[in-house]
């Protein structure tokens, strides 16, 4: 059995130790670093996971994954330094950041994945994107693979492509959360009460969801299909396009791409 440890049990640390978790992994053998001793006295209840600190966590585990914020890898990589062996496997779930700088910052030789989850793993949905290091195998990205397929579903991607996939899925969900914030202020202002407003729009999203995923059409032809002549509509459509939502939207996730580089090259090697 792999022995994993998820250094950062914030949301995404957590959701990933449940799905581990509920697909049959066992706890004796999850292990997680935590700030909060009530946090982490609440992980240990809930799941059975073994709290640890970061070196006992970076010596025993065979795969250790970072969930800390990008803000908070370098402090975290000067304990990792000295006890990480070569022969561990290290997953990196932090934005914008290399493997260049943990292959870097670790024993020569550490194979080192990179992924770009998004918060629906919380809810076993998450989309993950997966890139190898220049020492990392299809052995490694194969495990990587299993283990995050028990919170949703994984993609390989070169890792130049990691910066765009960061800001069209993993910042996905909160322009998905923002598109429906504003579809129900819309009900609001229609007359509708929030609460029915909200009803109608998650179902909607839903319903819509499922559609793109299950039809195998393409989001053209399903908005088309919705879309009658002088109907209500394409009147809406209209309204979108004179105000430039697509624009925008192009604008928004170009923005984040930038971001997710800039937090790269702040950490690149002088």
């Amino acid at each position: 059995m792999t022995t994993i440890a998820v250094l950062g049990a914030g949301k995404i640390g957590e959701a990933l130790l449940s799905g581990l978790v509920q697909a049959g992994h066992d706890p004796e053998e999850l292990l997680f670093t935590e700030r909060s001793a009530e946090r982490a006295s609440e992980l240990v209840k809930r799941y059975g996971v073994v709290e640890a600190d970061v070196a006992g966590a970076a010596t025993r585990a065979d795969v250790l994954v970072v969930a800390v914020k990008p803000q908070d890898i370098e402090p975290l990589l000067d304990e990792l330094a000295p006890v990480v062996d070569r022969r561990t496997l290290v997953v990196s779930l932090c934005a914008g950041l290399p493997t260049s700088l943990f292959e870097r910052r670790l024993a020569e030789g550490t194979p080192v994945v990179r992924v770009m989850p998004n918060t629906p793993m919380v809810v076993g949905a998450a989309m993950s994107a997966i890139s190898a290091g220049r020492h990392a195998t299809d052995e490694h990205l194969a495990l990587v693979e299993r283990l995050l397929s028990s919170v949703g579903r994984v993609a390989r991607v070169p890792e130049a492509q990691q910066d765009a996939v960061t800001a069209l899925s993993g910042s996905g969900p909160a322009y998905f959360f923002y598109l429906v914030e504003a579809m129900i202020d819309a009900g609001i202002l229609l007359g509708i009460p929030r609460a029915l407003a909200t009803e109608l729009i998650i179902q909607s999203a839903v319903g819509a969801a499922t559609m793109l995923a299950e039809s195998g059409e393409h989001p053209v032809t399903l908005r088309e299909a919705v879309t009658s002549p002088a109907g209500t509509t394409i009147m809406a459509i209209r309204e979108l396009e004179r105000h430039g939502v697509r624009a925008a939207m192009l604008a928004a996730i170009e923005a984040a791409r930038d971001r997710s580089e800039e937090l790269g090259r702040a950490h690149q090697d002088d």
